[in-house]
């Protein structure tokens, strides 16, 4: 019997789920901008009870690694972290773009998962028809968007576009030659989360701890000198 805790508080929505032997026995998920570093632990508190299943009984911990807000990415990590030496139990990260994508579903055409960087970039990834990955996570300007769809996908008339950024995106891959649709589906969920890294993890097999994916670099910088005056 198989358990999986997954955790995603990487955008702008907070959510945990509880996995047995492939049923998602307990999940919630919330929109919010902010606020998950209080809402998180309250939730899996909830949804242990719901699944009548101690945090500490699971197999594997599953966690969003980004790209996404560095203050969310840092919550979610740091109990994924926890949670897992806790319960002496492996911690898997996948990327907030592939659990969308994985929840949106092949489609038998492209599939462009964009997210909103707060900033004057996207976050995006193509996938082909059959929901494999055609590019890595990157960052964009969403003028370039055709330019690099165009380059993964390239014979394409027909694009499906999801993510909180998926109106911009459109606007910007819509032409003559290519119909683009938009699939609701703005943020990772942690029950496709859960089911996602069920079907990945190989029990034995070492796992690398998983780490943030920053595609751009903070707003915040270390002043010159280290804030002292210079010498």
């Amino acid at each position: 019997m198989t358990a999986v805790l997954a955790i995603d508080t990487a955008t702008n929505a907070c959510s945990a789920a509880l996995l047995v032997d492939g049923d998602v026995r307990a999940s919630r998920f919330e929109p919010m901008s902010g606020g998950h570093a209080e809402r998180l632990i309250p939730m899996i508190q909830e949804i242990a009870e719901v699944a009548n299943r101690a945090v500490k009984s699971v197999d594997l911990i599953a966690v969003t690694i980004g790209p996404g807000a560095f203050t969310g990415l840092r919550v979610g990590l740091a109990a994924a972290r926890a949670f897992a030496l806790s319960a002496g139990v492996p911690c898997l990260g996948l990327t907030t773009l592939e659990v969308i994508a994985a929840g949106v579903g092949p489609l038998g055409n492209p599939l462009v998962i964009g997210l909103d960087s707060k900033r004057t970039d996207v976050y995006v990834q193509v996938f082909n028809p059959n929901g494999q990955a055609v590019s890595e996570p990157t960052a964009i300007l969403p003028e370039a968007a055709s330019l690099f769809v165009g380059a993964c996908v390239a014979d394409a008339t027909r694009v499906s576009v999801a993510g909180d950024a998926a109106s911009v995106l459109k606007d910007c891959l819509s032409s003559g030659r290519v119909s683009v649709t938009t699939v609701n589906a703005p943020y990772p969920d942690a029950s496709v989360l859960a089911r996602l890294a069920a079907a990945r993890w190989v029990p034995g097999e070492p796992i690398d701890r998983p780490a943030p994916l920053y595609l751009r670099a903070p707003d915040a910088v270390i002043p010159r000198y280290g804030g002292r005056l210079r010498p």
